[in-house]
């Protein structure tokens, strides 16, 4: 059994790219996609449908589509907008998708330990009956939840309890005269860093649920987010820099110029991908925008495509920049990894017999073909 899955998380209907590698992982035997209609608002699952159409229905139906609703929503609403979008009348699992929020309100409010687990309790089976009431229905096969609370310690406030939840679904379940529960699936995050999940992982095969780790190579440990991949330095990063620092060079885009230069001296400050995304859009683009206002339009579309150029290089540095510092901070993690730290990531979690899914985001057909070499 293929134990990798794709997660559909960062892509989007827009990006061919995204769409080739979605179809490239199927043809490579991926039969489970995990996907949401918050991933880039309802954009994944709509590249889901878009990859489908690729596939005779031999195919199609041999592969598991997870998707999910938030505990505060209605799921059959959602439920019904997820298959109009994914272009299909089942899936095959339908996740309630961090129901902590509840819990964390009720901490918020002051509520007491014991009244807070009552609460989410309740609202978690008031899930369950929904679910099971669209099981019968045949819409969905059946629903689990996909929680990162799961993955917290037992005496953090913040901790999801779970054994429970069997009960719960059984409650569901006879309430609605189904002969047994559907309750058959937990998402949580684990890796090689992130290992308190395991625990959780355990119980669930114990009691016979399928267990999807999600978060494989993005772990958070001592509040510092690190991507557990190596990259390459870029080879065209200088040329680009150095042509836009040339253009730049004179009094009207002079902001520009200290901008590429502050860039270029910044590359390795970052602590993660995700740190430079947020200053791009937040700070670097606002930024570009109102510089190129002083030139015409022309010029500025000029300027935008020596730019964009030198935005996707750079990226590519920070990216080569924070492997560096990661490997560095998590020596001791990977002083027995002999190949690249995402494939001694994703070893780890392949070996471990009571995880029985990995979702990876995969959004470029060579990580496709990256990642599935993995388990041959």
């Amino acid at each position: 059994m293929r134990k990798i899955a794709f997660g559909t998380q960062r892509i989007s209907e827009h990006n061919p790219q995204h769409l080739q590698a979605l179809k490239e992982a199927i043809k490579s035997g991926v039969r489970m996609i995990d996907t949401s209609p918050s991933y880039i608002d309802g954009s994944a699952q709509r590249t889901i449908a878009l990859a489908f159409r690729e596939f005779d229905d031999d195919i199609r139906e041999n592969v598991q589509i997870i998707t999910k609703f938030d505990i505060k929503s209605n799921p059959s609403e959602v439920l019904e907008n997820s298959l109009k979008e994914l272009e299909v009348d089942s899936v095959s699992c339908f996740m309630i998708e961090n129901p902590e929020s509840i819990l964390y309100k009720a901490i918020e409010d002051g509520m007491s330990k014991d009244d807070r687990l009552d609460e989410m309790n309740k609202v978690i089976f008031d899930a369950f009956l929904e679910c099971e009431s669209l099981v019968q229905s045949g819409k969905i096969k059946s629903y689990g939840i996909s929680s990162e609370a799961f993955s917290i310690v037992h005496n953090n406030d913040k901790f999801l309890p779970y054994e429970d939840l069997i009960t719960l679904a059984q409650n569901a379940a006879e309430e609605l005269k189904n002969n047994k529960h559907s309750f058959i699936t937990i998402e949580l995050p684990i890796n090689i860093l992130e290992t308190e999940g395991l625990l959780c992982a355990k119980w669930a095969k114990e009691n016979g649920l399928i267990v999807i780790a999600t978060r494989p190579l993005n772990a958070i440990t001592n509040n510092q987010v690190y991507r557990l991949a190596d990259y390459d330095e870029s080879s065209e990063y200088y040329h680009h820099l150095n042509e836009l620092l040339e253009v730049t060079d004179n009094e009207m885009l002079q902001p520009l110029f200290n901008l590429f230069e502050e860039l270029d001296a910044s590359k390795h400050k970052f602590g993660w991908l995700g740190d430079y995304e947020t200053f791009l859009y937040t700070q670097a683009i606002p930024h570009i925008q109102k510089a190129l206002k002083s030139i015409d339009e022309k010029n500025a579309q000029t300027m935008l495509n020596f730019i964009d150029l030198f935005l996707i290089e750079y990226k590519k540095m920070v990216a080569y920049e924070c492997s560096i510092k990661t490997k560095l901070a998590l020596k001791e993690v990977f002083e027995e990894c002999h190949t690249t730290m995402q494939e001694c990531a994703l070893s780890y979690l392949l070996n471990i017999d009571d995880i029985d899914y990995i979702a990876v985001g995969m959004r470029k057909q060579s990580y496709v073909h990256e990642i599935m070499s993995l388990e041959l």
